[in-house]
């Protein structure tokens, strides 16, 4: 017995030797889903076309994403996948674009570069990495092979709401993020813009988006190319805020969302 438990701390060793000593690639695999909290307004007596909307919005939300990484770049895309079949004629179909993103990251400049298609149109969002200040809980628990750790941030957002008056409203909320992370995979990385501790980020839920890493390959047979997008018009982040926020306005110009009886109709997904 004291062999064997001798040959595994050496393995042990020798295993984090090689990945803490040189520099190493890997691949991880993330599923999401939302949680989809859809509010019509009490006029709307439809119960069978909002259980319609809720079931297209939940598979809409269910994506996969790849993440590559080294010990400090990364890239970040959606996969694709194929398109819903087309509903029965006496049926509708809901479609969220989500702009095709490209996010790469560089731990060590402290950058990022995030190509976004929106409305037609692509932009490259260039700028500094935003980092959080985390609270390292004494908390632990597997994904997959993986010892994880917790991790909490909390912060608050703004979004928008349509008003009775057809106007955007801006309304502020708390929010509570719980991450996962290993130090087995030392790189202080993970998916979308989330980044900054001592391990690998294989968990993450905000109370409305989970993101589950489902597969990790290291230094995998297949060589991995980790390259910076380059291609859109280049702004920073808070220009891309700019636009996004004048299109959102102007869309609500052109298409404003109203009853035969002139009211303005309710749809809110989420808190």
């Amino acid at each position: 017995m004291r062999i064997i438990i001798n040959v595994l701390v050496v393995a042990l060793v020798l295993v984090n030797t090689k990945v803490y000593g040189q520099e190493f690639k890997g691949k991880a695999i993330y599923k999401s889903h939302r949680k989809v909290d859809l509010e019509m307004d009490e006029d709307d007596k439809n119960a069978e076309m909002k259980k319609q909307i809720q079931e297209q919005l939940r598979k809409q939300f269910q994506q996969e994403y790849t993440l590559t990484f080294d010990k400090y770049q990364s890239f970040y895309k959606k996969n694709e996948k194929l398109a819903a079949p087309a509903p029965a004629s006496s049926g509708f179909q809901i479609t969220i674009s989500e702009g095709s993103e490209a996010l790469y990251k560089n731990i060590k400049e402290k950058r990022y570069s995030n190509a976004t298609e929106i409305f037609g149109k692509l932009f490259l969002v260039k700028d500094s990495l935003v980092y959080r200040k985390w609270e390292l809980i004494n908390e632990t628990k597997n994904i997959g092979l993986y010892t994880c750790y917790k991790a909490v941030f909390k912060d608050s957002y703004t979004t928008e709401t349509i008003t009775e008056e057809n106007e955007l409203e801006t309304v502020e909320k708390e929010r509570t993020t719980i991450v996962w992370y290993t130090p087995q995979i030392p790189v202080s990385n993970g998916p979308m813009d989330y980044h900054g501790l001592p391990g690998l980020i294989l968990e993450i839920n905000d109370g409305e988006l989970t993101l589950v890493c489902t597969k990790i390959v290291l230094n995998p047979e297949e060589d991995i190319n980790i390259n910076e997008p380059n291609k859109g018009k280049v702004v920073t982040q808070a220009e891309f805020e700019k636009i996004m926020d004048e299109k959102q306005k102007e869309m609500m110009d052109r298409f404003p969302t109203r009853r035969d009886d002139g009211k303005t109709r309710f749809i809110k997904i989420g808190g």
